[in-house]
């Protein structure tokens, strides 16, 4: 195979071949996929180059990268990488892979975060009452007071004539002097408006000919403004406990489409695990503070002190029923680590254990979402309303199949 000229073309087209020759469900996709791995390419360039010759490298690469497809191997285990959301995942034998349906979770904790912690609106839903409120208000009524005066008087005193004022007599309202009795508060209240303006602007900072404030200038009324004014409140910081991390994209993505905004604790049980996730959340440029991993059975990791301070709990935990375990597809039951897969008789051992955990790691009106087995979605929110948490839901994948619950804790516990 060295010895011949294979162009990106022929390449492609054996490839496609040989795979659906041995049971490949999409041969073609699955050639392009290690196409795009060997040479680097993205898959529309390799239709836009497909007369270029592979280098030795590059086909020994996709000599050892056939071989591994056609006996079944996951294609990121054999490209090393995946896509989830808006990052690339390092993928590893003995971690699970990173699923499209996975990524609605994600959704499912920003679409929380948004509403209730995150948003800027939360903050804006209540009036703030200041000292002043009351005395701002009582102006705006009698200025409007006097505004209709005015005008009632403007209009009356249009159609008056001499003998009509001397018929008034005391009715001032309508009569010509009233008028220009309220012409003269109007210039009282020009002038005093002005006066305001030409004292607020002595107040600015003094400028040189470039426009550059004068050092010192105004300080004292600078800082008497400021101290008049209320402090900005500190930004929200949502905090995420993840427990069975995988590859970590879970915490990774909802710290880098939240940047700033979100912190994540993340738990695996597998070394392999916690140290590929580590790999990618350096890959990512995120920091330990961001997202921190945590080897550790579920929560035993977190210290006693942070319980009770997570806005999310979030899993994807182990849920595959045991008897459906022997009818996963090859590629998943053979390759993928049973210890992410199995989740007891009915898919929620591990679940029990955090809908258990959720009350003590949540602050009240903290989130607890998990991605399930879709026959065992009912039974779990049925378990979420017996633990006393309340808004339960199930939310559907993008092919209308169960694989959510989401709740809300309402009465966290205290740690004994």
């Amino acid at each position: 195979m060295a010895n011949e000229i294979w162009t990106i073309k022929r390449c492609l087209e054996w490839t496609k071949e040989y795979l659906a020759e041995r049971g490949e469900e999409r041969p073609r996709l699955s050639a392009e996929w290690l196409l795009c791995a060997a040479t680097g390419l993205a898959r529309i360039d390799l239709y836009m180059r497909m007369d270029e010759t592979l280098n030795a490298a590059q086909l020994e690469t996709m000599h050892a990268a056939v071989v591994r497809r056609a006996k079944g191997e996951p294609l990121q285990y054999i490209t090393g990488s995946t896509q989830f959301r808006m990052i690339d995942v390092t993928c590893a034998p003995g971690v699970l892979i990173p699923r499209p349906e996975t990524e609605m979770l994600v959704e499912e904790v920003l679409n929380y975060l948004d509403a209730e912690v995150l948003s800027p609106e939360a903050a804006a839903r209540q009036r703030v009452e200041l000292p002043w409120n009351d005395e701002v208000e009582e102006a705006r009524k009698a200025e409007a007071a006097l505004a209709d005066e005015r005008a009632t008087a403007e209009r009356r005193a249009a159609n008056l004539t001499a003998a009509d004022e001397a018929a008034l007599g005391g009715d001032v309202l309508g009569s010509r002097a009233y008028a220009e009795e309220l012409a003269d508060r109007e210039a009282e209240e020009a002038a005093a408006q002005a006066a305001e303006a030409e004292a607020a602007e002595a107040a600015e900072s003094e400028l040189d000919e470039y426009g550059i404030a004068i050092e010192g200038a105004d300080q004292e009324t600078a800082s008497a403004q400021d101290a008049a004014s209320p402090a900005p409140a500190e930004p929200r910081i949502a905090r995420v406990l993840e427990v069975g991390c995988g590859t970590g994209c879970i915490s990774l993505s909802l710290a880098w489409e939240r940047r700033g905004h979100v912190t994540c604790t993340a738990t695996d049980i597998e070394p392999r695990a916690i140290d590929l996730a580590t790999k990618n959340r350096d890959a990512l440029g995120l920091t330990s503070d961001e997202v921190a991993f945590s080897l550790t059975n579920l929560v035993s990791s977190i210290p006693r002190e942070e319980w009770g301070t997570f806005d999310v709990l979030v899993s994807n935990p182990p849920y595959i029923p045991t008897d459906v375990m022997r009818s996963l597809p090859h590629e998943v039951k053979d390759f993928e680590p049973d210890l992410a897969l199995e989740g007891g008789a009915d898919g929620l051992d591990i679940f029990r254990r955090l809908l258990n955990a959720a009350p003590y790691m949540l602050r009240a009106g903290g989130l607890f979402a998990c991605e399930l087995y879709e026959g065992a979605l009912d039974a779990a929110a049925e378990l979420c309303r017996q633990a006393g948490l309340s808004d339960v839901r199930i939310v559907r994948d993008l092919t209308d199949r169960p694989r959510i619950v989401r709740a809300i804790v309402t009465e966290p516990k205290q740690r004994q």
